[in-house]
């Protein structure tokens, strides 16, 4: 082999050496989506209060729910998920809105019996039991859909340190509460002298008992306040 040949088959196969090296280096089209998907870019900041609208939706459900020990007809039944935070989910899955969970710093007892013994207290002392977490922006809503259940003919006090913690002066707010026996309560006229700022919309009243099949009636109510699409 001449000088020149020889010079050509050496420059050849380093172009391929390298060509290989770089291909085993460089991550494949799977590891790059991987990579995407983990990208802090791309994943919600975990700093993120809840309810913050990181979309188009202009709608906050702000819900409180308790699970354990319910009243049901009259006795008792355990809850895995609260009837309140089931009505908020299928509101939820039928428009578009944002979603934030009020949780109480120091829960609510699981025995039903216990619960109605401090939300006795609360009421009597007018207590504002304190929030868990970071409460939500509401700069990005117009629009508020407050739910809880009925105790004691009112909504829990909790829910009024949510009113005051936040600034719904200007909103509308759609009041949406689970309930034993006494429907809407005290609820709209109580919002209204809370929230003289705001405007206090059609609420939804559903019993606690039949909130796994409200959707036909959760849907109802949304389009009447024109929040169905």
């Amino acid at each position: 082999m001449d000088r020149r040949t020889l010079l050509r088959a050496m420059g050849a196969l380093g172009v391929a050496t390298a060509t290989g090296a770089f291909t085993a280096c460089a991550p494949s089209r799977r590891e790059e989506e991987d990579m995407t998907q983990d990208s802090p870019r791309d994943s919600a900041s975990p700093t993120t209060p809840a309810g913050t609208p990181t979309g188009p939706e202009r709608v906050l459900v702000a819900y409180f729910s308790r699970p354990g020990e319910n009243y049901y007809y009259g006795g008792r039944i355990d809850l895995e998920i609260g009837n309140t935070q089931v009505v908020a989910e299928m509101i939820a899955a039928a428009a578009t809105v944002g979603v934030y969970r009020i949780e109480a710093a120091d829960p609510y007892p699981e025995d039903y019996e216990e619960t109605v013994a401090r939300n006795v207290r609360e009421q009597d002392a007018d207590a504002r039991p304190e929030i868990a977490g970071d409460l939500p922006d509401l700069s990005g809503y117009s629009t508020v859909l407050l739910g809880s259940p009925i105790w004691n003919v009112r909504e829990p006090m909790i829910m009024r340190t949510f009113i005051e913690s936040v600034d719904l002066a200007g909103r509308t707010i759609h009041p949406f509460l689970t309930f034993a026996v006494s429907g809407m309560g005290q609820v709209e006229r109580n919002y209204t002298e809370l929230l003289p700022e705001a405007s206090i919309g059609e609420g939804l009243a559903v019993q606690g008992e039949e909130a796994a099949e409200a959707r036909p009636d959760v849907e109802a109510w949304l389009g009447r306040i024109g929040l169905l699409a």
